[in-house]
């Protein structure tokens, strides 16, 4: 899968135009969906040199995105401008998504299981339901 990520508010806290700390389990997750397989893009608001700072921190912690602000590697985007700016993307992890932004290990698991976040909290929920008590006199 192609999935877009965003960096201030969703892999570190909003800081702009420095760099937050970095919201827990990250980036192990994002390295986690890259060990998968899928295709990581860096989708930000950042341009130029903070954009490349954004990228190198990712880079150091051994984040490595497919493209950044682009839908490929080979992307001219300043050849290409009469193309739409859409990203073409499976899913989107962002802060700024209905209802904020899930745990990172919640995220991996609606990604690796394909569910929704629906689902899990539905799942989530049905596990803390306390089991009801029974009688003594029922065996």
């Amino acid at each position: 899968m192609t999935i877009a990520v965003d960096f201030d508010g969703t892999i570190v806290e909003h800081r702009y135009p420095k760099i937050g700390k970095e919201i827990p389990f990250a980036t192990q997750t994002l390295r986690m969906l890259i060990a998968d397989r899928h295709k990581l893009i860096l989708w930000s608001v950042r341009e130029g040199k903070l954009l490349e700072e954004a990228v190198e921190w990712c880079r150091e912690r051994g984040i490595e995105f497919y493209a950044v602000n682009k839908d490929f590697p080979e992307e001219d985007l300043e050849k290409n401008q009469h193309f739409s700016r859409k990203l073409k993307a499976d899913i989107w992890i962002d802060d700024r998504n209905i209802g904020g932004l899930p745990d990172w290990g919640t995220i991996y698991q609606m990604i690796t299981e394909r569910k929704t976040y629906e689902q899990v909290l539905t799942e989530r929920m049905a596990l803390d339901e306390p089991k009801p008590k029974k009688k003594w006199w029922q065996f």
